[in-house]
């Protein structure tokens, strides 16, 4: 059983940037993806990045590209996730999330990921 808690989240104006963490526990997350989705109101779970410790590789949402970045500390395990240039649109609550698995983009974001935290909730203003 992997424990995921998010912190970071806030408010902010537009054009400005935030950095969310997820600190992990239970079991040493080497072998894990860790990623990030978002929930805005009235919408569906969105897929916004992932990370591979073990297989060395990460991919984010087009919508974030150039402006999100996800990156992790092994040894805290702890997953981060960049903000930067941030947009009203991108007011959400933002999950971590992890898997055993390593799958595509594509697939996490039609699946998800097995274990998720409770959220932090971003609100960029206009």
């Amino acid at each position: 059983q992997v424990q995921l808690v998010e912190s970071g989240g806030g408010l902010v104006q537009a054009g400005d940037s935030l950095r969310l963490s997820c600190a992990a526990s239970g079991r040493t997350l080497s072998r894990y993806t860790m990623g990030w989705f978002r929930q805005a109101p009235g919408k569906e779970r969105e897929f916004v990045a992932y990370i591979s410790w073990s297989g060395g590789s990460a991919d984010h949402a087009d919508s974030v590209k150039g402006r999100f970045t996800i990156s992790g500390d092994k040894a805290k395990n702890t997953v981060y996730l960049q903000m930067n240039s941030l947009k009203p649109e991108d007011t959400a609550v933002y999950y971590c999330a992890a898997d055993e698995r390593l799958y595509s983009s594509s697939y996490y974001s039609r699946a998800g990921m097995k274990y998720r935290g409770k959220g932090t909730l971003v609100t960029v203003s206009s």
